[in-house]
C-alpha cells in the first residue's frame, strides 16, 4: 500500500483526496446455515447444474460404477495393480477418500444431482 500511496495512485473514491490511510477491519466471514436456500431458478444455478450434468454423463459412460464399494475396489486396483479398462466410481465418504489420498490412491468427490425432473 505505501508503494501506491507514494506513487500517487490511491485516493479517496468519495472526495477525490490523496490522504488515505489504512485502517482496522473484520474480515469477511461466511455463516453457512443448515437450511440455505437456493435459487434454482437463477441462471448460475441452471448453468452450474449443466455442467455437473454433462461431466456425470461423460462419467456413466466411460467408468464402471461399483457403488458403496468404492473405497475397497480403488484399494484393491491399486495393490493389485490391476489394470482395468475403465476406471471406477461409486459412493464413498469423505473420511474414506481422505485414507485413500493418504495411501496415495487417486480418488476425487464430485458432487452428484439425482435427475429427479420428467
Amino acid at each position: 500500500m505505501k508503494s501506491l500511496k507514494k506513487k500517487k495512485f490511491l485516493n479517496c473514491h468519495i472526495c477525490n483526496s490523496l490522504n488515505v490511510e489504512k485502517t482496522l477491519m473484520s474480515p469477511n466471514v461466511l455463516k453457512l446455515k443448515n437450511n440455505v436456500k437456493v435459487d434454482v431458478t437463477s441462471h448460475k444455478y441452471k448453468e452450474i447444474k449443466k455442467t455437473i450434468s454433462k461431466y456425470q454423463k461423460f462419467i456413466k459412460k466411460n467408468f464402471e460404477y461399483v457403488g458403496e464399494n468404492f473405497a475397497y475396489e480403488a484399494r484393491s486396483i491399486h495393490y493389485k495393480n490391476k489394470k482395468l479398462s475403465k476406471g471406477i466410481y461409486g459412493t464413498a465418504t469423505k473420511k474414506d477418500i481422505k485414507e485413500l489420498k493418504e495411501e496415495g490412491i487417486e480418488a476425487e468427490m464430485l458432487p452428484w444431482i439425482k435427475d429427479n425432473t420428467n
